[in-house]
């Protein structure tokens, strides 16, 4: 299969409201009141970790069957932890991203706990997302 690449376009006209499209969709994203926003939609560090859970419970459905895994209902959490005082540039040590991420994985399926564990380390392994931030990717910038 040939490379894919993806693109998205964030436009935020006046404030912190940003609108995000790809293909024929999109998305508001926003800050909550206390950070400045108008709490028109998640902010960019939640609609991350929103990916993440995404991208592990597609990969959940996608390979369940072959793997062997008698799925029948899957739920995905993830949690970061994140000091504003690195993005707001009150603290030059403290990280500008999330400093941990935790997965939590509800999976309600007819198989044992170890195989569920066994089946969670391929899925850890094969979510595109989680292999994005665990393996960063090189990234560039240009002005248009």
């Amino acid at each position: 299969m040939p490379k894919t690449t993806f693109t998205t376009v964030a436009h935020a006209p006046t404030n912190l409201e940003t609108t995000v499209t790809s293909r024929d969709m999109s998305f508001t994203l926003d800050e909550p009141t206390d950070l400045g926003g108008t709490n028109k939609g998640m902010n960019p560090v939640e609609a991350l970790l929103g990916s993440l859970g995404a991208c592990k419970c597609i990969v959940v459905r996608s390979f369940a069957a072959a793997q062997g895994i008698k799925l029948n209902d899957v739920k995905v959490e993830c949690s970061g932890v994140l000091d504003p005082d690195g993005f707001m540039g009150k603290n030059p040590e403290a990280k500008i991203g999330f400093s941990e991420i935790h997965t939590r994985f509800h999976i309600d399926a007819d198989n044992t706990r170890e195989e569920l564990v066994a089946f969670l380390d391929f899925v850890e392994s094969h979510c595109p997302v989680q292999d994005t931030l665990s393996n960063p990717a090189t990234s560039s910038f240009e002005l248009a």
